[in-house]
């Protein structure tokens, strides 16, 4: 696929074929080797867009991720599963896969920590990552208030938004196969129940491992409430009343339907007719 947006140029020879796009920001040429009996989606002096894919054949999602993002890479995965499933008339929502989707696109890995808690190369989730760098952006954006308010740091409001950007840990978004990522999730309980339950288990004991028990696999294995719907902690604590009593003529007894009814508590109809005075009785023991 194209790296950037550019013209391309084909040269073809007797033993290879190379595609070489020329970007439209002036950058350096790249080229693409391609198989001599490789289907070609595109002509010689074409204008490509990026991520524009240039043979006929499946994508690598890894490529599609690097290239143009994760976004991209989500919509592809997506398309590509649907598209299966859609072959074979099978109607199924989009957010069924969105949802496995997620999970491969989960980790990260760090590039530059910054002043976070992490290492260079290191795999985290996306949450962990996210919790950690609002931390250590707190923590600086302080301390520089402080610095400034006793003089000892005169930068200007730039020099401390970008202090408190290269505090925070610089990532690589990554994607993993659907296996992979259960194994990688951050309860070990849930990795524990789908493979290699010993190998996860010691590894857990070895870092002594604490599960926050935050999804729905772990709790059900052992046996508490899933944290979802009424089973969320903000729910069970929540204590239920009428808004307003319900009035006594709206209340029925199913088993007496007429037993409230006594004397003047008959319902009535307005009269009927131009000068009819009639008076309609729902009591059963009405002989009006």
């Amino acid at each position: 696929i194209a790296e950037a947006a550019g013209r391309i140029h084909i040269e073809d020879t007797e033993k290879q074929r190379r595609i070489i796009l020329t970007p439209d920001n002036g950058d350096e040429e790249q080229t693409y080797p391609v198989l001599k009996r490789a289907t070609l989606l595109v002509e010689d002096g074409q204008h490509v867009e990026l991520g524009q894919q240039f043979v006929v054949g499946n994508l690598d999602p890894k490529e599609v991720l690097r290239v143009q993002g994760v976004r991209a890479v989500q919509k592809h995965l997506v398309d590509g599963v649907q598209g299966v499933y859609r072959s074979q008339g099978v109607p199924i929502h989009d957010k069924h896969i969105e949802v496995i989707v997620r999970q491969m696109l989960r980790k990260v890995r760090i590039e530059l920590p910054g002043e976070s808690g992490f290492l260079p190369g290191q795999l985290v989730d996306k949450p962990v990552l996210y919790r950690e760098n609002a931390r250590a952006a707190r923590k600086r954006f302080e301390e520089l208030l402080a610095l400034r308010e006793s003089g000892e740091w005169t930068g200007t409001d730039a020099d401390l938004e970008r202090e408190v950007d290269d505090a925070q840990a610089s990532y690589e978004p990554l994607i993993l196969g659907i296996t992979k990522a259960s194994l990688a999730t951050e309860s070990f309980l849930s990795a524990a129940s789908f493979q290699e339950t010993t190998k996860v288990l010691t590894d857990a004991a070895l870092e002594g491992k604490t599960d926050k028990l935050r999804g729905l696999k772990e709790n059900v294995i052992i046996g508490k409430l899933i944290p979802a719907a009424t089973g969320l902690r903000r729910y069970r604590q929540l204590e239920i009343e009428p808004a307003r009593r319900t009035p006594a003529l709206l209340e029925f007894n199913l088993d007496e339907p007429y037993g409230d009814l006594d004397g003047d508590d008959s319902f009535m109809l307005p009269p009927l007719g131009d000068d009819g005075r009639t008076t309609y009785h729902f009591d059963p023991d009405s002989q009006e």
